[in-house]
């Protein structure tokens, strides 16, 4: 891999590059999902290839190739260059400095998850889906996955690093029907389950066939349950939803790349600025955001990020102030402030963007029962069903799969179609409480999307159950 490495990084430079890097990705990932008590998809893939980014009169250019010899290398690391001289107009643009760095990052796993036989994973899911049967139950599914990328990294400042990182994940979820009624009920999260940089261990311990009955009554409770009603009321929501709502109103906007508006005709642009930073009140003071990738077990965890910026723990906002951008070389020199340390690609044949590492709302004080106790009327919500927010991430709408009444301290009648909206700025100014460590969770994303052409970043986020004051839920009269 080393090799391979030197010499696309040599060919390139010996052709007119200022700055190079090359990485040589090798990945294996693994599904299995069954449905209705039968197998519903088995894949078991590998691939492999290098990837070549280069800097040529102030221009980027990348390419990559499916060959690891020397010739795949080098014809990349060319083919980079030439891409780079294609680009129309002047280009000027400066990397924030980074040390030269050598090492070598490996997640921790106790039991390899690809050492457990498919047998095992295909009746580890079909006891948790036989398990889902109940009362109207008309769906039930259930998952399992693992995934180990083996990397290394050489740039032409004489950067060095490789990373062997291994995840797995699981989940459940049901439909239930009655009368028109159609609800869904997921654990640990929705949909795509939960993932973590971990070993199997981490799947076992979801216990999915022991959860799996709880799943499915809720499920069949819904099409029962009154629909939410609409008004202006507190809200508290579940560290679940609490995870999802910090991934999509602040993980987005700030990405620095977004708020120059290099994702615009994509992903998006930002209702933030640059001179936002240090002054932008984003939300209370009960509102502390971190990056962390050096958090143990998060998707977001890596030794090094793909242009070789060590992992560290950055503040995002601070007593509710906007203190950080999440941010790659270029960008971080472009605002100067921070040195990077977010750019990551999904495989050899992508290049690095400025992505969520392990994106934190930081605990407060308490458990959910003391955040519910403090609410005369109000509503919890809990799992994600939907979400809805503006390119600028500004403007949302945000849907649970099951919401309680709150009456006085405690949870009452269950609700079907929760929904609640908001305008970022101000509903982050409405939280006025966060549960404490004792209830702070870590929850894993695989899909979330960016870039032309696409790449799926592994994402986690650290968070606890929130209370929000003066929150419209349901659809505005």
């Amino acid at each position: 891999m080393r090799d391979l490495c030197a010499a696309a990084v040599d060919a390139a430079t010996a052709t007119g590059a200022e700055y190079a890097d090359a990485r040589v990705v090798l990945k294996r990932s693994q599904l299995v999902a069954t449905k209705n008590g039968r197998v519903d998809r088995m894949t078991d893939a590998e691939s492999q290839g290098i990837g070549v980014r280069v800097l040529v009169d102030g221009a980027w250019g990348f390419a990559c190739d499916r060959r690891l010899t020397d010739e795949g290398a080098r014809d990349a690391a060319l083919r980079a260059c030439t891409f780079a001289r294609a680009a129309a107009g002047r280009h000027v643009r400066t990397l924030a400095p980074v040390e030269r760095h050598t090492g070598r990052h490996e997640s921790k796993a106790e039991q390899d998850p690809f050492a457990v036989p498919l047998a095992d994973k295909v009746d580890l899911c079909l006891r948790a889906d036989a398990a889902l049967a109940g009362p109207d139950v008309i769906v039930r599914q259930a998952m399992v996955r693992a995934q180990r990328e083996h990397k290394l990294l050489l740039s032409s400042e004489g950067t060095e690093v490789e990373q062997v990182l291994t995840e797995c994940g699981a989940g459940i979820d049901c439909a239930a029907s009655r009368d028109g009624v159609f609800q869904v009920r997921s654990y640990p999260s929705a949909a795509i389950g939960s993932s973590r940089q971990s070993g199997w261990e981490f799947v076992d311990g979801l216990r999915l066939a022991d959860e799996a009955p709880r799943v499915a009554e809720q499920a069949a409770a819904l099409v029962r349950a009154d629909p939410c009603p609409s008004g202006i009321t507190t809200v508290v929501l579940d560290g679940d939803q609490v995870a999802l709502q910090v991934h999509e109103s602040v993980g987005h906007p700030t990405e620095l790349d977004r708020v120059y508006g290099t994702e615009a005709s994509y992903a998006g642009t930002s209702f933030l600025r640059p001179g936002d930073l240090g002054s932008l009140r984003y939300g209370s003071e009960h509102m502390n955001i971190t990056a962390d990738p050096t958090t143990s077990g998060g998707l977001g965890s890596f030794g090094f990020d793909d242009e070789g910026v060590p992992a560290q723990r950055t503040p995002v906002v601070e007593a509710g102030r906007l203190t950080g951008f999440l941010t790659s070389r270029e960008t971080a020199a472009r605002i100067g402030a921070g040195g990077g340390g977010s750019m990551r690609a999904d495989g050899w044949n992508r290049m690095p963007l400025v992505r969520m590492t392990n994106l934190h709302i930081e605990p407060g004080e308490g458990t959910l029962d003391e955040l519910l106790a403090d609410v005369d009327d109000g509503i919890y919500m809990e799992t994600n069903r939907s979400w809805s927010i503006d390119d600028k991430r500004l403007n949302f709408q945000f849907g649970t799969q099951i919401a309680w009444e709150i009456k006085n301290g405690e949870r009452g009648r269950m609700l079907r179609d929760a929904t609640y909206t908001g305008i970022t700025p101000e509903f982050w100014g409405s939280l006025d409480a966060v549960a404490g460590r004792d209830s702070w969770r870590l929850y894993g994303l695989t899909n979330c999307g960016k870039g032309q052409p696409g790449q799926s970043a592994h994402v986690s986020h650290g968070a606890a159950p929130a209370r929000f004051r003066n929150v419209q839920v349901g659809v505005k009269a």
